[in-house]
């Protein structure tokens, strides 16, 4: 795989930001496996941090890059601070930055696919949160969407990061029943006619596991497409993060 570190100017953010992208080639050199291709242009991960993290801790954490490799997949990286993926009520327009300007502004860069049946996201913790906030928000975009040990649940998180979660998203009482709400986002898109395939994991020793037992019940109620892994013995650790990206992008790509 290319390995690139972009930096260009963001309107939606109006700063200098950075993105890191990788993306096929077809010979890997020793000991890594490539595709075939690229004969076409290659399909598209958007892969989102957690809280403590930035752009470069899927590259520095885990073996994305060679997971990759052998499916023509393309993987782009943003860094959002402690945005949430979300327009912040005192900062900056982080929810405008990932879901419109960051996907064409790769798409100017870099010869992608933008078709929606070879687009995905994932994310974890934070970025678990961001990537079913896209998906739910726009489900014609995106073929699968991923969350590993996810923030699902953002009105039951309030309490653990006040000041930082009123910083984002204000009001934080009028979270539940908002577009901040992933519940709220299965079922105002419920009826959606094209729904991206969801894939929801959590350890079992996760602060965040009784969040996941409320999250992907109400995805299959709402009538999404839900697959779900409950990882015995791990809590918030990059040991699971790093078997869970390989599971998604097997599963998400298993027929391309």
């Amino acid at each position: 795989m290319a390995f690139l570190q972009v930096q260009f100017f963001s309107k939606a953010l109006v700063v200098a930001s950075t993105v890191w992208v990788i993306l096929p080639e077809r010979d890997m050199g020793i000991g890594v496996q490539a595709s075939d291709g690229p004969k076409e242009p290659p399909q598209v991960l958007y892969l989102l941090h957690g809280y403590s993290d930035d752009q470069s801790i899927w590259m520095r954490r885990t073996s994305v890059e060679r997971y990759a490799a052998t499916r023509n997949l393309a993987v782009i990286m943003p860094a959002v601070n402690h945005s949430f993926y979300t327009n912040e009520a005192q900062g900056e327009r982080y929810w405008d930055y990932v879901s419109e300007e960051l996907p064409e502004t790769m798409r100017t860069f870099f010869r992608l696919s933008d078709r929606p049946e070879d687009t995905f996201v994932a994310g974890l913790s934070m970025g678990g949160y961001g990537a079913m906030k896209l998906a739910l928000t726009h489900p014609e975009r995106f073929r699968a969407a991923g969350s590993f040990s996810g923030g699902v649940n953002m009105a039951g998180l309030v309490s653990r990061r006040p000041g930082t979660m009123a910083r984002v998203f204000g009001d934080t009482s009028a979270i539940a029943g908002s577009d901040h709400d992933l519940f709220h986002l299965l079922k105002k898109n419920a009826k959606a006619p094209h729904k991206p395939k969801l894939y929801i994991s959590c350890g079992t020793e996760d602060f965040l596991w009784e969040d996941h037992l409320l999250f992907y019940p109400a995805a299959e109620k709402a009538g999404w497409d839900v697959t779900h892994r409950e990882i015995p013995g791990f809590s918030h650790e990059w040991g699971l993060w790093d078997q869970e990206i390989r599971y998604f992008i097997d599963w998400a790509c298993a027929d391309r």
